[in-house]
């Protein structure tokens, strides 16, 4: 038993002396002061002990705490820690004269002799021995914890509210992630009596909050805990891209302002707990940072949004529904000397006021990735006119004709004696383009000169079909009906830059109005750049939460190889996609 012991007590010794020498190489690399070297030696020095009463006084400029401090000092001036030094010190003399075993088993006694102090200590309880309670204890005493956290920069994790009807200060949510939630020893419904010894029942949420923001290090809660404590979450993972901005400090609805979680339009959320009907508990999936934050819910946005929007919305409607036709990009140019006389080009079967009562919060998304020999992603471009969206297509289909197509349109005109069915347009009649339109199967069409033009969702199915990626621009208000698993859009915005850079790189310039109208490309006008700003502003503001990527075209060559390089991204890199698209 004796070589037990032994063997056991100079594991300890090794362990305390390691710790002493880790303690020493903190202190030589704050004070540059190379007291002893990084490794503690194995034959200890004999100013050892004056060198272990001197730490604490090369430490204390370190020391933030009192409590710090009179901690080091009980360790280092601790007589146990000096004898075990003395204790190893002999067992080193003992080991440097190479002692031979007298027993050739003795390494194999003292490795049982080790297993079996290991299971003796393994079997004894250290449970602490609780005092019984009192006989006389009345039935109606509530039971309190004292609970201690250690609070550090972040926030505890929790938000209070006071019971309308007894006034008691009570736990309204846990904040998944946080230093409560780890803790495991605060749940939803607790009442909070103290916070640090103050008494909270005579304060107000907003008070109780205020002490927990100014407290650092341990903070001690008295609590009552609830009758029913809650359970652990089994909500499977959800992610959702968000569809507006949001900034809690704005928000005056929100329980807990510095609760809130800040986000920008196109951010990826995990949501972490939809317990609550009105704000939900969600964290950004590109941080390390586990704790989540409150976030409105799905439902509470919609309301809220629907009570202070719909004047703002029809307003907007009207207005944009009264601008000119060329104010919107068109697949189907019209001619500028007959925008008075005839039709938008593009008629829609809702209008753009129903496309607005979609209120834009959340889109509950999946990881996708393009599977090799899978159909492309359509690609859709939208802009303004005159912002470069011919020039850009152009360019794809140059650079690689047999990766790059685009449709071939439908008309009811009759065809030219130079024109080829299904290289210009696809020619059918008048009647049939009728029937089709009836049937939905155009993706948009509109009538010029009494004639239909359209683009066809056939088209758009035989280019996919060919394994080629279909380039497709659209008016914006389209891109919500072709959002489908069939096409799985992947939209691009192609925004003009200001308008000063406009006048700069346009100035030589020529819009094309259509193609059908031989020679009304004419330069562009300060009318121009103001509408095609305007128009750009407009669409983003509205639309912007279906575009996956914004181009600026402020230099065509910089724009067509940014639009390159995110169509290759497209096929080979993981994106998000609404999670409704895995499920058609």
């Amino acid at each position: 038993m004796c070589l037990s012991v032994s063997v056991c007590l100079s594991f300890c010794l090794c362990v305390c002396v390691l710790f002493v020498s880790h303690s020493v190489c903190v202190c030589d690399l704050m004070t540059a002061d190379c007291v002893v070297s990084s490794s503690f030696p194995l034959f200890v020095p004999p100013d050892l002990y004056e060198l272990l009463s001197a730490l604490p006084s090369q430490l204390q400029p370190h020391v933030d705490s009192p409590d710090d401090s009179t901690f080091i000092h009980n360790m280092f001036g601790e007589r146990s820690l000096h004898l075990l030094v003395k204790i190893h010190e002999r067992l080193q003399h003992y080991e440097d004269r190479s002692p031979a075993p007298v027993l050739e088993s003795a390494g194999s006694l003292a490795t049982d002799s080790l297993l079996s102090v290991h299971d003796t200590v393994a079997q004894k309880s250290y449970d602490p021995n609780l005092p019984p309670l009192p006989d006389d204890i009345d039935d109606d005493e509530e039971s309190v914890k004292i609970i201690r956290l250690v609070k550090n920069k972040e926030p505890l994790g929790a938000t209070i509210k006071c019971d309308e009807h007894t006034g008691a200060i009570l736990v309204a949510r846990i904040m998944r992630g946080g230093a409560a939630d780890r803790s495991g020893l605060i749940h939803v419904g607790d009442e909070l009596r103290e916070v640090n010894g103050i008494p909270v029942d005579d304060k107000k949420p907003d008070e109780i909050l205020r002490i927990l923001a100014q407290s650092q290090g341990a903070i001690t809660f008295k609590i009552i805990p609830g009758i029913k404590e809650e359970a652990p979450s089994k909500e499977p993972k959800m992610f959702v891209k968000t569809l507006f901005d949001y900034e809690p400090a704005e928000d005056k609805a929100i329980p807990c302002k510095e609760a809130g979680l800040t986000f920008k339009r196109g951010d990826i959320l995990q949501i972490m707990s939809q317990d609550d009907a009105t704000w939900w508990q969600a964290k950004h999936d590109s941080h390390a940072n586990p704790r989540a934050g409150l976030i409105p819910s799905k439902q509470f946005q919609e309301r809220r949004f629907a009570l202070r929007q719909p004047a703002a919305h029809v307003f907007q409607a009207q207005k944009i529904s009264s601008r000119k036709s060329s104010g919107f990009r068109r697949s189907f140019r019209l001619s500028r000397r007959d925008k008075k006389t005839n039709k938008s080009m593009y008629e829609c079967k809702k209008s753009e006021q129903y496309d607005m009562a979609d209120v834009p919060t959340y889109e509950e998304v999946t990881p996708h990735c393009r599977q090799s020999g899978a159909k492309h992603r359509l690609v859709v471009l939208v802009g303004p006119t005159g912002v470069g969206l011919n020039e850009l297509k152009r360019k794809l289909l140059i650079s690689d004709p047999q990766h790059f197509s685009v449709t071939v349109p439908h008309t009811s005109r009759p065809k030219r004696n130079q024109e080829i069915d299904g290289v210009e347009y696809h020619f059918i009649s008048k009647n049939i383009f009728e029937t089709d339109i009836q049937n939905n199967k155009f993706v948009e069409h509109g009538e010029y000169n009494g004639n239909y033009y359209g683009t066809s969702l056939d088209s758009v199915h035989s280019v996919l079909s060919k394994n080629k990626v279909c380039l497709l621009d659209v008016q914006p208000h389209m891109i919500k009906h072709l959002r489908r698993a069939e096409f799985k859009p992947y939209v691009v915005f192609v925004k003009p830059p200001p308008i000063e850079r406009l006048r700069e790189t346009r100035r030589n310039a020529k819009v094309i109005s259509d193609k059908d109208d031989k020679g009304s490309a004419k330069p562009f006008s300060e009318e121009d750049f103001l509408e095609m700003v305007s128009t750009g502003q407009q669409m983003e503001s509205q639309y912007g939460h279906l575009f996956e990527k914004v181009i600026v075209n402020d230099d065509l060559t910089a724009a067509f190889s940014e639009l390159k390089v995110a169509l290759k991204k497209v096929e080979t890199d993981t994106h998000w996609i609404p999670i409704r698209w895995t499920h058609s």
